[in-house]
């Protein structure tokens, strides 16, 4: 067990030690605010207060974990061998920098409470974040900082063995619309015609009449292959359903029917299946709750992944319905057009509420790879090498890898072409060594 002597014990101050240490390197963390108790302890063991009282490991703390609410910060990210760092030590700090600080400040997701500027949708973009504009999106710097402080750890407590970590790999598949043709309804079918014919799409008007008349597989009904798939790995993948009625920002399929129905509960029996929130489902618990009943009614057991449409934030609020609603996993964290790490890590989180200075129980599975922001690599090489540099970093820190497809993105559309491959790659990677 590490001890951290501090001078104050705080929430942040617990929250942030036990992500980097337990969850991240694997070693359980208490805290003392005697220096008789921190002397006697006779194992690992560092301090975290404004002054170092010997010759201890010490890490020199900035404010920030020992304050209450927002406050206007003044933040200079450094260079720091292969990676970046804020929050400068001085020094008689061990490191450089307070990790500890700015871990907080990127996993509380602190600057996505300030002002800032948002898409036509109200999400946060990653040009407003700090790892964007300092060039360290593409990097999990909140454990690359952690695997530092083990390297110093174990240079000074020599008989000390921290536990072996292994790369894992979580993929989630999102399901805004289980059918592309079918099931939606005679007006909605003779509206999709009308406009084929009007539009002069006259290829998508062959390719309906031949999913409705049963002589071709709807293009969006992927799920047998997903299957297949599921059953070639020892993971479970996360396969998420909307659910919600339908609106102008969700075109899914009507919960009523029975095809539908039979869908889910069949992925169930090989999948982990959870909830794509609705959009409206975002700003109104009602709703939410309205949807978490009936997918719990359909797959007979308790939800426990969501994810919200649009991959859209509104924080603090979108998290504490899901708290409220005793949702324990959410998987809405990340950026639909910038591969990389929207919270600094690819390790699995609690959700920090600022405003109530408390840790809740909802674990959040920040996505660092959704199958739309590849499409701005033109060739197939090109998307292969941009995820195997995430794949890359993730492995360095022996972290989670969690990648976002939809249903539609294993579709013969040419638009989609090679992401079967892709996704096969990504599977693939968790059995390399």
């Amino acid at each position: 067990m590490l001890l951290v002597y501090t001078h104050k014990i705080t929430p942040r101050l617990r929250y942030t030690f036990k992500h980097l240490c337990t969850r991240i390197l694997g070693i359980p963390v208490s805290f003392t605010t005697t220096v008789e108790e921190f002397i006697a302890h006779d194992s690992i063991k560092m301090s975290y207060s404004k002054q170092p009282l010997s010759n201890e490991v010490f890490v020199r703390s900035h404010e920030l974990l020992f304050e209450q609410g927002l406050s206007d910060l003044d933040i200079n990210v450094q260079n720091w061998d292969d990676t970046k760092g804020f929050f400068s030590t001085g020094d008689k700090s061990t490191l450089p920098f307070d990790i500890f600080a700015a871990s907080f400040y990127l996993l509380s997701r602190y600057e996505e409470y300030l002002p800032h500027v948002k898409d036509n949708y109200g999400r946060f973009l990653a040009s407003e974040s700090i790892a964007f504009k300092n060039d360290f999106l593409h990097q999990p710097v909140v454990d690359i900082w952690a695997y530092k402080l083990k390297r110093v750890l174990e240079e000074k407590f020599e008989g000390f063995h921290f536990p072996k970590k292994t790369y894992k790999v979580q993929p989630v598949i999102d399901v805004p619309r289980a059918f592309y043709f079918r099931k939606k309804g005679l007006i909605r079918t003779l509206g999709g015609v009308f406009n084929d014919v009007i539009r002069f799409r006259l290829r998508r008007l062959y390719q309906r009449t031949l999913v409705l008349s049963g002589f071709k597989r709807d293009p969006h009904d992927t799920f047998k292959w997903i299957i297949n798939k599921q059953k070639t790995v020892n993971f479970k993948f996360v396969v998420l359903f909307l659910i919600g009625d339908y609106s102008t920002y969700d075109k899914n399929i009507s919960v009523n029917k029975k095809e539908f129905v039979s869908l889910i509960k069949s992925v169930a029996d090989y999948c982990k299946v959870g909830l794509k929130a609705s959009y409206f489902a975002l700003d109104d618990i009602s709703v939410l709750k309205k949807e978490k009943k009936k997918m719990e009614a359909i797959v007979n057991y308790e939800l426990q992944a969501s994810r919200h449409s649009y991959s859209k934030l509104n924080l603090p609020k979108s998290y504490r319905h899901l708290v409220e609603l005793e949702i324990r996993e959410d998987y809405t964290m990340g950026y639909i057009k910038e591969l990389g790490f929207r919270a600094g890590t690819c390790t699995p989180f609690l959700f920090y509420d600022l405003d109530y200075e408390v840790q809740t129980p909802l674990q959040i599975h920040s996505f660092h790879c959704l199958d739309a922001a590849l499409l701005k690599h033109q060739s197939q090489l090109d998307k292969k090498e941009a995820i195997q540099r995430i794949i890359d970093q993730v492995k360095q820190v022996n972290g989670t890898f969690t990648p976002i497809f939809h249903n539609y993105s294993f579709s013969d559309d040419m638009l989609w072409k090679g992401y079967r491959e892709l996704f096969t790659m990504i599977l693939e990677s968790a059995n390399e060594n």
